[in-house]
């Protein structure tokens, strides 16, 4: 309990300062970043209807979900181009199994890159020694390369998480 416990506080902590500690991009660059961590809420109504949305993350516990997302804005006058931004995955979570297939991450700290398709031919060794296929569990950063950025264009980058 008490590891549980310490889990969830580190998760708080990641919360409440969410990523513009840890999202990376170019530095002098007129984009800038804000992040957030909203926790997936899933409800069913009277109907049986099944409805979920983003709510601030209060007592989490393992295998909740997670959304991470990441802001964006060009301020500049002129177009960004190949814009990367790289988000360290707090160790408290897991890269969701269903995040995009095509998403850009890295299994080592952000050494190497690869596709989440990519990477499920590599094999890795687990904590006996015994070699096994990486997951999405071994994901460490996840990085987007965003072509170019307009004046003034804004988006939302995001990757789902669950809590280990």
């Amino acid at each position: 309990m008490n590891t549980f416990k310490k889990m969830v506080a580190a998760l708080l902590v990641v919360s409440s300062s969410a990523i513009p500690l840890t999202a990376h991009a170019q530095s002098g660059s007129p984009v800038a970043l804000s992040g957030d961590v909203m926790a997936v809420e899933t409800s069913v109504d009277d109907a049986g209807n099944t409805s979920t949305q983003l709510v601030e993350p209060g007592v989490i516990v393992p295998g909740d979900r997670l959304v991470f997302g990441t802001d964006y804005a060009n301020s500049g006058d002129e177009p960004v181009e190949n814009f990367v931004v790289t988000n360290p995955l707090p160790s408290a979570v897991r890269l969701a199994p269903d995040a995009d297939p095509e998403l850009t991450v890295s299994i080592d700290g952000g050494e190497t890159w690869g596709t989440i398709s990519s990477l499920s031919a590599v094999t890795i060794a687990d904590e006996d020694g015994a070699m096994r296929p990486v997951t999405n569990a071994d994901v460490t950063h996840v990085r987007w390369t965003l072509a170019s950025i307009a004046p003034g264009e804004s988006g939302r980058l995001e990757y789902p998480a669950i809590i280990r």
